[in-house]
């Protein structure tokens, strides 16, 4: 018995030494699709080619599919989200009076007809020309595969597909709230990602995606009279026309024409986005590095201006952009008016475009900040959507306030920590570890997710220093662009450019709701000098910034290095004078030092004047005279 257990010892210390040190690898999967769109009824016929590389080292007997429009039929899982939770998305209910007179939120989807809801069937697929079992369950397609795919090896997998538009209700859709009709998000049958964790083949329930690195080929057909905007590049622009020709050419077609085929070739993305109107104003305008930004709106007087003004300010956007994380790597984005609000896609955003110009161009932002923060840094939307909608909204805010040339904040991401302490005190939040989908209700996901996620970084401009975080964007973004990074890669990014041990940082932050309080806990007499105790109340440990303000007008700083974090930032104002305390450990939970002036030459001592820490009470933040 005594040698069984040792060999199962040894044998787990081998799998996880071999765990530790196996070689980052991804899948990469070619599609080409030919798709014909009828305009009249919102159904496609297609067939999708795939050529899918196993460059894992798992022998693969099935593969899974995302069918993502079946989302929008009653009954699905997206349907019954909406009949349990407390705060369903407005877009996606109705309301109507019950038999007592309240408010009932009934979910659109429920109401749908057989010609209004979304559907994908897959008939025909084979692997190598050899027919494979598929099994439809929700929006996922499961394949028993004919042959297993061994590691380092690649097999080509074909299928014909049938599918409806629903009426818009998220994302994707007909007919939306401002009149767009075609917003043809998530609308194929997309491969399921298969990483180090095994496969992610989750339920669309209207939350975000996981994708697989590759190249799409794609040739849409459809009514000659509808301009497209989407993902990749076209190829045939000159003989589509729609605003794509180059200076000097005329487009011209037979007049028995009817329809178009589109050909669009989008190389190294994990998605394929489009969307079509008969009205749409097509604008190019040259951005940085000889990007071409298209922008897609209707052809409406009481909008059209606020698109012409926002075009030259998303040039200095993605400029802000490549200067503060990395140069765009493709030579073309889209803005589209469609979809329901705004969500990033390859090379491309749909958003709504009805709105004030402050409310567009910060939907704007937002959404080509996307292109660094999942489209290029494609992290695990799904398990971490901190990652990308958090790391989003702090380069979004750092790039509006820049827009805001003199009259820039010194904090521009105050709204945030607001936000952020008001879900503290809602007794509502959950761990950022939670899957996107399992969120009790909306509101403390989209804190966790936009605003928690945002603090990350803020606040670690107060841990580690700006210009540490600057590089950290800058190093991760090299990295990591065009592969999968998880939570520990921004943490360990940081910790490399830094010399900063943070581990600390991300458990607490990300994988608890140990929330940041200290307080100035005593300042007294002692001697003709002063001596100041502070005290850590809350679980998570913080390094601590300290002003002293006089009675003279003079003012010092004060800085109280983490033990566990073995490091010492640099002064985040270096014209004025710090002194580098000793250090002190999470474990005491009271801390004293003493500032050699007399207590009546204090006028006002304040922990963490730059309001980037997130402690969830500041009143005990601040000793001042009365």
């Amino acid at each position: 018995m005594r040698k069984i257990i040792l060999l199962s010892f040894l044998s787990l210390g081998i799998n996880s030494t071999f765990a530790q040190s196996a070689p980052y690898w991804q899948q990469h999967a070619d599609y080409k699709m030919e798709v014909s769109m009828d305009v009249k009824n919102y159904q496609y016929k297609g067939k999708q080619e795939l050529v899918y590389t196993n460059n894992s080292p798992d022998t693969l007997r099935k593969v899974f599919y995302h069918l993502f429009p079946n989302a929008f039929q009653p009954g699905s899982e997206m349907d019954a989200r909406l009949h349990f939770i407390k705060d369903p998305d407005g877009r996606m209910v109705n309301k109507t009076k019950g038999a007592d007179g309240k408010d009932i939120k009934q979910s659109r989807i429920e109401t749908l007809k057989p010609n209004e809801i979304g559907y994908l069937k897959i008939t025909d697929f084979k692997q190598d020309g050899v027919a494979a079992q598929t099994r439809v369950s929700g929006t996922i397609l499961e394949v028993t595969l004919a042959k297993p795919i061994l590691p380092n090896s690649k097999t080509t997998f074909t299928l014909d597909f049938d599918g409806q538009v629903p009426v818009q209700i998220r994302r994707s859709g007909r007919n939306n709230s401002e009149g767009v009709e075609l917003s043809m998000s998530q609308w194929y049958p997309k491969l399921a990602e298969f990483d180090f964790e095994g496969w992610h083949a989750d339920p669309y329930i209207a939350r975000e995606f996981h994708g697989v690195w590759g190249n799409f080929d794609v040739k849409i057909t459809i009514d000659k009279d509808y301009t497209i905007g989407g993902s990749g590049y076209l190829q045939d622009k000159n003989q589509i026309g729609h605003g794509y020709e180059d200076a000097g050419v005329t487009v011209t077609y037979p007049k028995k024409t009817k329809t178009l085929t589109w050909h669009f070739i989008a190389p190294n993305v994990h998605d394929f986005t489009w969307a079509a109107d008969k009205e749409y104003t097509h604008d190019i305008v040259k951005g940085p590095n000889d990007v071409d930004l298209h922008f897609f709106y209707k052809n409406n007087p009481k909008t059209t201006a606020n698109w012409k003004q926002l075009e030259p300010l998303m040039v200095k956007v993605m400029d802000y952009y490549n200067h503060r994380v990395g140069a765009y790597p493709y030579k073309q984005y889209s803005f589209i008016q469609g979809g329901d609000g705004g969500m990033e896609y390859a090379m491309c955003t749909l958003m709504l475009g009805n709105g004030t110009l402050e409310g567009i161009l910060g939907t704007a932002t937002h959404e080509l900040g996307h292109s660094w923060f999942q489209h290029i840094l494609a992290s695990n939307e799904s398990k971490h959507p901190w990652m990308d909608e958090g790391f989003t909204t702090y380069i979004e805010d750092s790039a509006l306030n820049e827009l805001k040339g003199d009259k820039k904040e010194v904090n521009p991401f105050k709204g945030n920590y607001a936000a952020y302490y008001s879900l503290v005190n809602s007794g509502k939040e959950q761990t950022q570890t939670t899957h996107g989908d399992r969120y009790d209700e909306n509101r403390p996901y989209s804190i966790s997710s936009y605003v928690k996620g945002s603090i990350f970084l803020s606040q670690l401009e107060y841990v580690i220093g700006k210009d540490n975080v600057d590089a950290t964007l800058k190093r991760y973004f090299n990295d990591f662009k065009f592969k999968h990074p998880t939570p520990n890669d921004i943490k360990r990014t940081a910790e490399r450019v830094s010399g900063a041990e943070l581990d600390w940082y991300l458990t607490d932050w990300a994988q608890t709701t140990n929330t940041i309080d200290y307080g100035i806990k005593d300042v007294a007499d002692n001697a003709g000098k002063t001596t100041v105790t502070l005290e850590r109340i809350g679980r998570m440990p913080m390094p601590i910034d300290l002003k002293v303000d006089y009675t003279d007008g003079t003012s010092e700083t004060f800085y109280i290095p983490l033990r566990m974090m073995n490091f010492i930032k640099p002064n985040p104002n270096p014209n004025e004078k710090r002194t580098v305390l000793n250090d002190w450990a999470w474990a005491q939970q009271n801390y004293s030092f003493t500032i050699d002036k007399n207590k009546t030459a204090v006028k006002k001592i304040t922990i963490d004047p730059s309001g980037l820490m997130a402690d969830v009470k500041a009143a005990n933040n601040v000793y001042e005279v009365k």
